[in-house]
C-alpha cells in the first residue's frame, strides 16, 4: 500500500501529512512490539515548516489505535493549536519539548517505559557494551538522573545539558529515550536500545560473574562502524520501508 502523500485535511501540507504518517506507525510498531505503557508515555515529531509546532498523541487512544490524522498538534507548551477534541497530556511534553527546542536535528522524539529498559535504567553501571546490539548502542547513550515525574519545567534544562549532543538516553530509574532526524531514525537507535537493555537483563539472570568480557577495543570498532551516514541510510532506506510494509499487511489503518 502506498503512502498517501496528499493529506485528507484540507491546508495541511504533504510534508506535515508525511510526518503524521510516519509518526502514527511508529505508535503502532511500539504497541505491536510490547514497548506500550497502556495510553502513558509520548512520541513526538516536528512538524516541517518555520512554526515550532509538533506532533503528540491523542491522551485517549491506546498507542495502536493511533492513526496520522487522530494525532494532535501542539505549541511548545503542549497547548493544543488545532481543533482536535483530544486532550493531550502537557506534562508528558516536558522531556520532549526540551529536546526539540534545543537541538534542531531533533525532528522525533521517542520517550518509553519498558520492563528491561527501567530494570537497566536502574542498574549502576548502565547499558554493558557486551552484546553486538549494545556496542551499537553504547556510544551514543547518555544519562540523566531521576528528578520524579517530569512535570518541572526547570527539568528540561538539565535533560538538555546531560543529553548534549548524543542520540539515545537512559533516563535513570524511568526508562528510554531516542532522537533521530526522523521518525525513522529515531524509531531504529531506539529498536537497537531496547534489544540491548533485553538482552542485558537476560544475561545477568546468569550471574555478572559469568559473562564474557569483549576484546579490548573491540566497541571502538562497531562505534565507528555504524556512525555517521550508515545509521541513517539502515533506518530510511531499509528499515523503515519494510517497517512499514509489515504494519501494512497487518493492518493498515495508520495511515488514515
Amino acid at each position: 500500500m502506498a503512502t498517501q502523500l496528499k493529506p485528507p485535511v484540507e491546508g495541511m501540507s504533504e510534508a506535515e501529512w508525511k510526518v503524521r504518517v510516519d509518526l502514527a506507525a511508529a505508535y503502532r510498531l511500539v504497541a505491536l512490539y510490547g514497548w506500550d505503557d497502556l495510553i502513558f508515555t509520548h512520541l513526538s515529531a516536528r512538524v516541517p515548516g518555520p512554526e515550532h509546532h509538533f506532533l503528540i498523541n491523542p491522551y485517549t487512544h491506546m498507542f495502536e489505535e493511533i492513526t496520522a490524522s487522530s494525532l494532535v498538534k501542539i505549541d511548545t507548551e503542549g497547548n493544543k493549536i488545532d481543533d482536535s477534541p483530544a486532550p493531550v497530556n502537557a506534562a508528558g511534553f516536558v522531556i520532549h519539548s526540551a529536546i526539540h527546542m534545543a537541538r534542531e536535528d531533533a525532528a522525533a522524539v521517542l520517550h518509553l517505559h519498558t520492563p528491561h529498559g527501567q530494570a537497566v535504567s536502574a542498574m549502576r553501571e548502565g547499558l554493558l557494551p557486551h552484546t553486538q546490539t549494545a556496542m551499537i548502542a553504547h556510544y551514543d547513550v547518555a544519562y540523566h538522573d531521576y528528578e520524579g515525574i517530569a512535570t518541572n519545567l526547570d527539568e528540561r534544562e538539565r535533560i538538555v545539558a546531560d543529553l548534549g549532543d548524543r542520540n539515545s538516553m537512559l533516563l535513570r530509574n524511568h526508562g528510554t529515550l531516542t532522537v533521530g532526524t526522523s521518525v525513522a531514525q529515531a524509531f531504529l537507535r531506539m529498536y537497537f536500545l531496547e534489544r540491548a537493555c533485553h538482552a542485558q537483563v537476560l544475561m545477568l539472570s546468569a550471574g555478572r560473574d559469568g559473562l564474557n568480557e569483549p576484546n579490548d577495543g573491540v566497541a571502538h570498532v562497531v562505534r565507528d562502524q555504524v556512525s555517521g551516514p550508515s545509521m541513517a541510510m539502515a533506518a530510511e532506506l531499509l528499515a523503515w520501508p519494510a517497517l512499514l510494509r509489515k504494519l501494512d499487511r497487518i493492518d493498515p489503518s495508520f495511515r488514515t
